[in-house]
């Protein structure tokens, strides 16, 4: 078959050459009009690497955009979950918050409350209980018990406060009592106790003799204040005579007698006839055996008295008089 003109097998030409070479000493036509090469070019049969100009490295970029932006999309509304997450869980401790005090406010309020309630309900019942006392013929005075009395008749004082029986205990005229314990001259001192359901009970001191003072009218018995506690006639047997002529009860040697008297043990008490003190300093006694007793002064009487016990049991009878006006010293004459 004939090949049409200008056309050469691939890779040989025309003559018999049949490789992909041209042969020794020819020349492949280089341009003229309507030339062009047939020889192989470098590199022929090998594949080409993309150019970044080729239409597919232009499609792959605006892929790798989107793919960028939707990354980018995916963590802000991440971050946004997060941040509302968050926002969530403050509101909810907030609220948590707010409703513990709430609670802590509310529990101090009802805690303030039921102290007010119960002070209110004790003070209601104590104000109960105290007109209930006042007014009930429950608690009415019924009964007067009386102690300490020896010299006093205990029925006497009983007889002075019977204005009061029949009222109630928390309304007992006390000011009334004490005006008529005074009209017992014997009565040193007293106390009262209210005993419920209807007892008052009155417990009295009553004032201890120490000696007899004349007056014009008889004798009198007094005591260390010179409080009269009983009159006579008749000199009032088992005390000392206190020599008093001015009688008064506030002088020297009145208050330096009583004094004396007051620390005289009973038995010493019992054998002293009589007392008498010029001065302060100057305190003689009378036994009832007629017998003499230098004493001096007040002070330091409970030696003097123990130091005259031994005398008078050592010497009873040969002596006119004891001087133990210095205490621990006795002189006998």
């Amino acid at each position: 078959m004939k090949r049409p003109a200008g056309f050469e097998r691939p890779g040989g030409h025309d003559g018999g050459q049949t490789g992909g070479r041209p042969a020794a000493g020819s020349r492949t036509p280089s341009g003229g009009a309507g030339g062009r090469l047939t020889g192989a070019r470098p590199g022929a049969g090998r594949p080409t690497p993309p150019d970044a100009h080729t239409p597919r490295a232009r499609e792959a970029s605006p892929r790798s955009d989107v793919a960028s932006a939707r990354e980018t999309a995916r963590i802000a509304a991440s971050a946004e979950r997060s941040a509302r997450r968050d926002l969530r869980r403050a509101r909810r401790l907030r609220k948590r918050g707010e409703k513990a005090e709430v609670r802590r406010f509310t529990t101090r309020q009802r805690r303030a409350r039921i102290t007010l309630l119960v002070s209110v309900a004790v003070i209601g019942s104590l104000a109960g209980v105290v007109a209930l006392g006042a007014f009930s013929p429950l608690f009415a005075l019924r009964e007067i018990t009386v102690e300490g009395a020896s010299r006093i008749p205990p029925a006497d004082i009983v007889a002075a406060l019977d204005d009061q029986m029949g009222t109630p205990l928390p309304l007992v005229d006390f000011s009334e009592v004490e005006t008529e314990l005074k009209g017992f001259p014997l009565i040193q001192s007293y106390v009262t106790e209210s005993r419920p359901p209807g007892t008052l009970l009155v417990r009295i001191v009553e004032r201890t003799p120490v000696g007899v003072v004349q007056t014009a009218s008889g004798f009198d018995l007094v005591d260390s204040a010179g409080v009269t506690v009983e009159s006579a006639a008749e000199r009032i047997p088992g005390y000392p005579l206190i020599d008093l002529p001015s009688g008064d009860f506030s002088s020297v040697p009145f208050t330096a007698a009583a004094s004396v008297l007051v620390a005289l043990p009973a038995e010493l008490l019992a054998q002293v006839d009589s007392i008498s003190a010029k001065t302060v300093d100057d305190v003689t006694l009378g036994l009832t055996t007629g017998q003499k007793v230098v004493w001096g002064d007040a002070a330091d009487s409970a030696r003097k008295a123990q130091h005259l016990t031994r005398l008078l049991a050592q010497h009873p009878t040969d002596v006119t008089e004891y001087d133990v006006s210095s205490p621990g010293v006795g002189i006998i004459r």
